[in-house]
């Protein structure tokens, strides 16, 4: 047997070890994460956009543990997006998965990071939304394709924030 197909018969096998091992994770995680809150569906009206960036969607993780991507509905698959801020909230239009829509009362906190979830960038590279989900706090990190825009996302949510409780407070007079 000459080395070349030795090492054919020991790499393929390794190899779909590996796969089988990345297979059962992804499925471990998805049956510890079955009790995640489905997502708020999207209005079919919003309001005009303050502000629309393109960039992608990187992922949502468990707050403050950006290691913990969370895996059902489609929250933890990185795409191309378009993140738009609207008064009722935030809208993640992904390529190729569900738009995920987070509602303004939902929305906590707003800040950048330098990454999460595999995803690293330069210094304060990274939008990251926190959020509740039901009773589980979360992090969305979003990376827009234009650095000017990170800015103005940061201040459109940031408004978006405060203006939540006084337009929560006056709707329940």
């Amino acid at each position: 047997m000459d080395n070349q197909t030795l090492t054919v018969l020991i790499t393929v096998p390794l190899i779909a070890v590996v796969l089988a091992m990345l297979w059962l994770g992804w499925r471990n995680r998805l049956r510890r994460q079955a009790d995640v809150e489905r997502l708020p569906e999207v209005p079919e009206q919003l309001t005009p956009a303050t502000v629309v960036a393109d960039g992608q969607y990187v992922a949502t993780t468990t707050a403050g543990d950006w290691l913990d991507r969370i895996a059902v509905q489609g929250l933890g698959i990185r795409t191309n997006a378009e993140l738009s801020i609207h008064a009722e909230g935030v809208l993640f239009d992904r390529s190729g998965a569900a738009p995920v829509f987070i509602p303004r009362s939902a929305v906590q906190d707003s800040h950048t990071a330098d990454g999460m979830t595999g995803k690293f960038v330069e210094k304060d590279g990274l939008v990251v939304i926190s959020w509740k989900l039901g009773t589980r706090e979360l992090d969305t990190g979003f990376r827009s394709r234009h650095a000017a825009d990170k800015q103005l996302l940061l201040e459109a949510l940031q408004e978006l924030i405060s203006a939540a409780p006084q337009a929560d407070a006056d709707s329940g007079k």
